[in-house]
């Protein structure tokens, strides 16, 4: 099993920036990628960024520009700084882990998510 804590959410103005911070523990070995969802009230969950273990990285069209992630293999963390924040920014963002079980058969994790919400 993967645990992941995310933390880093809040309140923040429009423009404002925030940066997210999940920890990812337990069995942690087979990991290939981490990353950032969110889900707002009424809507799917979407891809917020991802970042596999080769440093390649990918975002939604909305953050592309104004949010970067990265990740700290020492701390077994990845973060999502978001900058120029706007009100359609407002959700529940979600860390995610991907996990190969056997073969090419993975195993999604996820965090509990931490609030981010952007005022106008």
């Amino acid at each position: 099993q993967v645990q992941l804590v995310e933390s880093g959410g809040g309140l923040v103005q429009a423009g404002g920036s925030l940066t997210l911070s999940c920890v990812a523990s337990g069995s942690i070995f087979g990991i290939t990628s981490m990353g950032w969802y969110r889900q707002a009230p009424g809507k799917q969950r979407e891809l917020v960024a991802v970042l596999s273990n080769g440093n390649m990285s990918n975002y939604t069209n909305s953050a592309k520009g104004r949010f970067t992630i990265s990740r700290d293999n020492a701390k077994n963390t990845v973060y999502l700084q978001m900058n120029t924040l706007k009100p359609e920014d407002t959700a529940v963002y979600y860390c995610n882990a991907k996990r190969v079980v056997v073969a090419s058969i993975y195993m999604d994790y996820w965090g509990q998510g931490t609030q981010v919400t952007v005022s106008s």
